[in-house]
């Protein structure tokens, strides 16, 4: 299994419209990519290392495939359509990173 892990930087002028994230993009992107898609997270950044302390990022999603070929084959012609509406809901370009799932409870 992998986890392809969006991250979405959190700066003092970024936008991040988590509300639209949450009630609108994820069921499109969940939506689109369909049965290839076997889980997601979303976590909403709360907080630092220190109490208090700004979080590092807006948000970070975690989207679970079988594999990275399955990934792609759901992702590739969803592309446009999923990254397309990103404007909606923040000004930062998402970090991508692909994990290897070695522990999930």
């Amino acid at each position: 299994m992998i986890s392809v892990c969006v991250i979405y930087p959190r700066t003092e002028r970024s936008r991040f419209d988590m509300d639209y994230y949450v009630n609108k993009h994820m069921p499109m992107t969940m939506k689109s990519l369909g049965s290839a898609l076997k889980g997601v997270t979303v976590e909403a950044g709360a907080t630092g290392a220190e109490p208090g302390s700004p979080p590092a990022n807006a948000a970070v999603c975690r989207l679970l495939f079988d594999s990275v070929e399955a990934f792609l084959a759901a992702f590739g012609p969803n592309a446009a359509k999923i990254q397309g509406d990103i404007p909606n809901y923040t000004d930062v370009a998402p970090v991508i990173q692909i994990n290897e799932v070695r522990i999930s409870k």
